[in-house]
């Protein structure tokens, strides 16, 4: 009996020793195994994983301001819109040559190329030549603007006039035709663009003066998104240079073209032919003046990256 009880105990030690043991050699073959699978993960002939291609600097995006921008950034692509309100007055009898001429962008600016011009950015220019009003002649006020200031880049640029409204008429744009209802939302009220188009609210549609079923654009924030269309006896043109990208147009019609709500003044030149970029405007009565808060549309007609 004692026998038979040492055997069994010899027995059941031997039985633990081998299980202890393929326990012990299964758990070492399987860190091996880990081992070996992540040197072959970090095989450097599979190469580094693809880094995410880095936005330019005027997209509009959460990178911060102040961020080295690359150096391959594109250029603002010809026919692109800028609208622009002007930041300070302009008048024949003080401003003088050379004085500089500042506006911001009112909305964001999609560009072809997928990247924008964020709303706040700066255009900068200045006077080229004044001549005050005298017996028999018209104040004029010559000037160009030749820069664009966006997250920290400056952008050489060639504009041209298509057109400019009074700060009397940028603020009719912006109100709705009809007073709201008590249980209106102010933002989807029904308002007009300076030169006719209709805006349906924020998100609507924006149609023709004219044609209510003739869709010309959208409402998005902070403006309108259209397609720029030819004014019929004008030398105002449509998109030009395949460029048929909806622009900004801000509080502008889609085929805004010349002046509005300024009484007495003409653009002389526009700037789309030689002298390219020159903008002349003309006082048909007295002093010419253009008050801060102006609107205009300016098209680009070429661009460089500083």
């Amino acid at each position: 009996m004692e026998y038979d009880l040492s055997m069994s105990r010899s027995g059941f030690a031997h039985f633990t020793m081998q299980k202890l043991c393929l326990i012990a050699g299964t758990l070492l073959c399987a860190t091996l195994f880990v081992q070996h699978a992540n040197s072959q993960i970090r095989n450097p002939q599979d190469g580094p994983k693809p880094s995410l291609v880095e936005l330019p600097a005027f997209v509009h995006s959460n990178a911060p301001d102040d961020q080295t921008p690359p150096e391959s950034n594109p250029v603002i692509p010809r026919g692109t819109i800028l609208p622009v309100r002007l930041n300070s007055n302009l008048s024949s009898a003080k401003c003088r040559k050379d004085q500089v001429v500042t506006g911001r962008i009112m909305q964001d600016v999609p560009l072809s190329t997928g990247v924008k011009i964020k709303e706040g950015s700066k255009v900068l220019g200045h006077i080229l030549e004044v001549t005050p009003a005298t017996v028999g002649a018209p104040a004029r006020i010559s000037l160009q603007f030749d820069k664009l200031v966006s997250s920290h880049q400056t952008f050489s640029i060639t504009t041209n006039l298509r057109a400019i409204a009074g700060f009397m008429r940028i603020m009719e744009a912006q109100t709705p035709t009809m007073g709201p209802g008590e249980s209106d939302v102010y933002r989807w009220l029904t308002t007009v663009q300076v030169g006719g188009d209709v805006v349906y609210g924020e998100g609507g549609p924006v149609t023709t003066g004219d044609n209510a079923n003739q869709v010309v654009g959208n409402k998005v924030n902070g403006g309108v998104l259209g397609q720029v269309r030819a004014k019929e006896g004008t030398k105002c043109r449509g998109a030009i240079d395949g460029n048929d990208s909806p622009q900004a147009l801000w509080v502008f019609s889609s085929d805004a073209c010349g002046t509005y709500g300024l009484e007495h003044i003409s653009i002389a030149h526009a700037g789309r032919t030689d002298p390219t970029g020159v903008i002349v405007l003309v006082s048909a009565r007295g002093g010419l003046s253009l008050p801060s808060g102006t609107g205009m549309l300016l098209r680009v007609n070429a661009s460089s990256h500083n």
